[in-house]
């Protein structure tokens, strides 16, 4: 089996994976599995793989990139890429695809053109300023990033669902697997996470000293699309 061909299995894994993930929110095993298929795969994919996988002509997906509709980033290794997270997350918005990686090139560029749309659509909506409470302007109790990240947060509450808290959840997990976040940052985070929605929802809108230190270790960054999180940096000085 070629690269080519060994690349396109893992992403299918990965996306039957993820679909049980929101089949059985609870099962622990199945994240830390497709967690072992990304690190595999990558944590990135080069634009004609991504391009491939999805079906589209390289053309567009350069067009996405370039209009902030998809996230272009480095990999620990320094490769620059779409993150995997992000291009399965793209093709999971088809959801009239085929479960397969066969659907032609034309058909799914049809699917997929309606929902960067939507994306376009949401971040033209978004007024990062009106997240942000008189007195969270003041840069002499914030930081600007700090300013940012709660107006990020914010916009992920106006339109939180529990499959967003899920995932949340789940990248909780594997980070706790590669010890990539502080145990109390993750121990927090999970309780704040097995609550209602509503308290979650909550607790991002929250601006206190606490959630200050957890949104530096977010596992709801990526959850807005790339337009929406450079209009917030943009906007909020």
């Amino acid at each position: 089996m070629g690269v080519v061909e060994r690349n396109a299995e893992l992403f299918s894994r990965i996306l039957r994976l993820r679909r049980a993930e929101r089949a059985h929110p609870d099962d622990r095993d199945i994240t830390a599995v497709r967690g072992e298929l990304e690190r595999e795969l990558g944590d990135v994919l080069s634009r004609s793989m991504t391009a491939q996988l999805l079906g589209v002509h390289h053309s567009s997906l350069q067009r996405w990139i370039d209009s902030g509709d998809l996230p272009l980033v480095l990999s620990k290794n320094g490769r620059k890429g779409v993150p995997v997270g992000a291009a399965a997350a793209l093709y999971e918005a088809l959801n009239d695809a085929p479960r397969d990686l066969s659907l032609s090139g034309s058909g799914r560029r049809h699917r997929i053109e309606p929902v960067v749309l939507e994306s376009q659509r949401y971040a033209e909506r978004l007024d990062p300023r009106r997240l942000l409470d008189e007195d969270d302007g003041d840069e002499d109790r914030h930081e600007r990033a700090d300013r940012r990240s709660l107006a990020y947060h914010r916009a992920v509450a106006k339109r939180l669902r529990r499959p967003m808290v899920d995932a949340a959840r789940r990248q909780i997990w594997q980070w706790q697997r590669e010890g990539r976040i502080d145990d109390r940052y993750a121990t927090a985070w999970l309780d704040i996470l097995e609550q209602p929605v509503t308290e979650v929802r909550r607790a991002l809108h929250a601006d206190t000293d606490a959630m200050r230190d957890l949104r530096q270790s977010s596992p709801f960054a990526g959850m807005l699309s790339e337009a929406e999180r450079r209009k917030i940096l943009a906007e909020i000085g």
